[in-house]
C-alpha cells in the first residue's frame, strides 16, 4: 500500500496573533446558543430527523462491513464431521465379494485462508476503515447543518413574528389617527386630503400586517418541518428583544481550523480509501496464496474416534498467479489511481469552499456590527422625528403628510432593525457551523495535559 501524505491545501487563512484556549470545533452547541428553548428544539430535531437517522444507520452498516473485511486477515476455523456408508461392488473389492464400509470422521478445518504476503487484504481492510470514517464525518456534517437550520428557522420565526406585531401596532395607531382626523374633518379642522392620506396609510399598514403574518406562518411551518413534529406557538414563542446574543467566537483562526470541519475530514478519508485501493490493485499482480488444512479423527466405527491411531490431518497450500488477463489488472490499477486524483481535487475544492465560507462570515461580522449600531441610531432618530412631526401637526403648524412621512420612516427603520439583528444572528451561527461547531452538546472538559 502506498505511503499516504496529506495534500497541502492550496489556500490558507493567515494566522492571527491573538491566542485563545477555545476550540470552536469542540464548543458545545448549548454553550454557544445559550437559550433553553432553542436547545430543546435542537435536541428534538436531532432525535426526530429522518435524514440524520439514515446517515447514522449507514455509519453502523459501514462499521460492520469494516469488521467483515478486517476478519478476512485471520483464518476461519470450522468444526467438521461426517458419516459415510458406501457399498463396494465385487469387481472392485479384489476378493470377489461385495462389501459395505462405514466411515466416520470429526475434526477442525481451515478452508482457503489467504496468506496476505503482498498486502491485498490489508489494503482492502484499510479502505473499508476509511470509508467508515468518511461516512461518520458525513453524518457529523449533516448534524452541523441541521443544528444551524433549526436555529436559523427559530430566529427567523421570532423575527417575522416581531415584525408582524410591530405592523399590527402600526395598523392600530393609524386606525386611531384616521378616526381622529375624520372627526376633525367633520368639525372643519382638517381637509379631505388629510382624511384620504390617513386612510391610505391605514390600508398600507393592513397590507403590511398581512404580509408579515404570512411570513411568520411560513417560518413556523419550516421550523416544525426541521424539528419533525407539531409545535405549539405559545410554548416556543419568545420576545424578540429578550433573545440573548450568541457566544462570540475568537478571532485567532488559522488554516488548521478548516481541517477539523467534518466535510473536509470526509474528503480526506476518501483520499485515504482510494490510496488503500491502489495497494489492493497493485497486489493483484502478485501470486495469491491460500491454505486449506484439517485436523481430526477418522475410523470405520464411531468408537474409533478419539483414539490416537485414528488421528488424521491434511494440508493443501495453493497459489494462483495471473499470466494473461488482457490488461484487466493494469486497468484496475489505473482506475484506482485516477480515483485518488479525483478525490484529491475534490478535497482541494472542499478546502476552497470552506475557506470562502469562513472568510465571508468573519468579514461580515464586523460590518454587521457597525450596520446594527447605525440602524439602532437611525431608529432612535426616526422615533424622535415622529414625535416632533406629531406635535407640530397637533399644533397646526404642519400638514398630516409630514406625520405620514415620519411614520413611514419610523416603521421602516424598526423593521430594518429587526432584519439587521437577524442577519447578525445568522452570521454568528453560520460562522460557528463553518468552523465545525455543533458536534458536541456540551463543551468537553479539558484534559490535565491541556490544563
Amino acid at each position: 500500500m502506498p505511503d499516504y501524505q496529506r495534500p497541502e491545501p492550496n489556500i490558507a487563512i493567515a494566522n492571527q496573533s491573538v491566542e485563545s484556549s477555545t476550540d470552536v470545533a469542540e464548543l458545545g452547541w448549548k454553550d454557544f446558543y445559550l437559550d433553553p428553548k432553542l436547545d430543546q428544539l435542537i435536541s428534538i430535531a436531532l432525535a426526530n430527523n429522518q435524514d440524520l437517522r439514515v446517515s447514522s444507520l449507514t455509519v453502523e452498516q459501514l462499521r460492520e462491513q469494516f469488521r467483515i473485511q478486517k476478519a478476512a486477515k485471520l483464518p476461519t476455523v470450522n468444526a467438521e464431521g461426517s458419516v459415510t456408508r458406501q457399498r463396494t461392488p465385487e469387481s472392485l473389492t479384489g476378493t470377489g465379494r461385495s462389501g459395505i464400509t462405514d466411515t466416520y470422521s470429526v475434526g477442525l478445518g481451515v478452508s482457503a485462508w489467504e496468506l496476505d504476503f503482498f498486502g491485498r487484504i490489508d489494503s482492502l481492510s484499510e479502505s473499508a476503515l476509511q470509508q467508515f470514517l468518511a461516512s461518520k464525518s458525513s453524518r457529523d456534517s449533516m448534524q452541523l447543518t441541521l443544528i444551524a437550520q433549526v436555529a436559523d428557522a427559530w430566529f427567523s420565526w421570532l423575527a417575522s413574528d416581531a415584525q408582524h406585531q410591530l405592523s399590527s401596532e402600526t395598523r392600530e395607531a393609524r386606525a386611531e389617527s384616521y378616526q381622529l382626523i375624520e372627526k376633525r374633518f367633520k368639525s372643519g379642522l382638517a381637509s379631505e386630503l388629510d382624511v384620504r392620506q390617513a386612510e391610505t396609510a391605514l390600508h398600507e399598514a393592513r397590507v403590511l400586517e398581512a404580509q408579515y403574518q404570512q411570513q411568520a406562518n411560513q417560518n413556523f411551518t419550516n421550523l416544525q418541518l426541521l424539528v419533525g413534529q407539531s409545535l405549539d406557538k405559545d410554548e416556543w414563542k419568545k420576545d424578540w428583544y429578550e433573545i440573548k446574543t450568541l457566544r462570540d467566537i475568537p478571532a485567532n483562526l488559522t488554516s488548521d481550523v478548516l481541517l477539523k470541519r467534518p466535510d473536509v475530514m470526509q474528503a480526506e478519508y476518501n483520499i485515504k480509501s482510494a490510496n488503500a485501493d491502489i495497494g489492493a490493485a497493485r497486489a493483484a499482480f502478485f501470486p495469491r496464496i491460500s491454505l486449506t488444512t484439517s485436523l481430526g479423527f477418522g475410523g470405520t466405527s464411531f468408537g474409533q474416534l478419539g483414539e490416537a491411531s485414528s488421528r488424521q490431518w491434511s494440508i493443501a497450500p495453493q497459489f494462483t498467479l495471473p499470466l494473461l488477463d488482457w490488461g484487466v489488472n493494469q486497468a484496475n490499477l489505473n482506475v484506482a489511481e485516477l480515483q485518488k486524483d479525483i478525490n484529491i481535487a475534490q478535497y482541494q475544492q472542499v478546502i476552497q469552499e470552506a475557506f470562502k465560507e469562513v472568510r465571508d462570515e468573519m468579514e461580515a461580522r464586523y460590518t454587521l456590527d457597525a450596520q446594527l449600531q447605525a440602524q439602532n441610531d437611525l431608529t432612535a432618530s426616526t422615533k424622535r422625528s415622529l414625535e416632533l412631526a406629531q406635535y407640530r401637526f397637533n399644533a397646526g403648524i404642519d400638514s398630516y403628510l409630514d406625520v405620514l412621512d415620519a411614520q413611514r420612516s419610523s416603521i421602516n427603520s424598526e423593521l430594518n432593525q429587526i432584519d439587521t439583528r437577524l442577519l447578525r444572528l445568522r452570521n454568528q451561527l453560520t460562522l460557528y457551523k463553518a468552523l465545525g461547531g455543533g458536534l458536541y452538546e456540551e463543551t468537553p472538559s479539558p484534559s490535565p495535559q491541556q490544563k
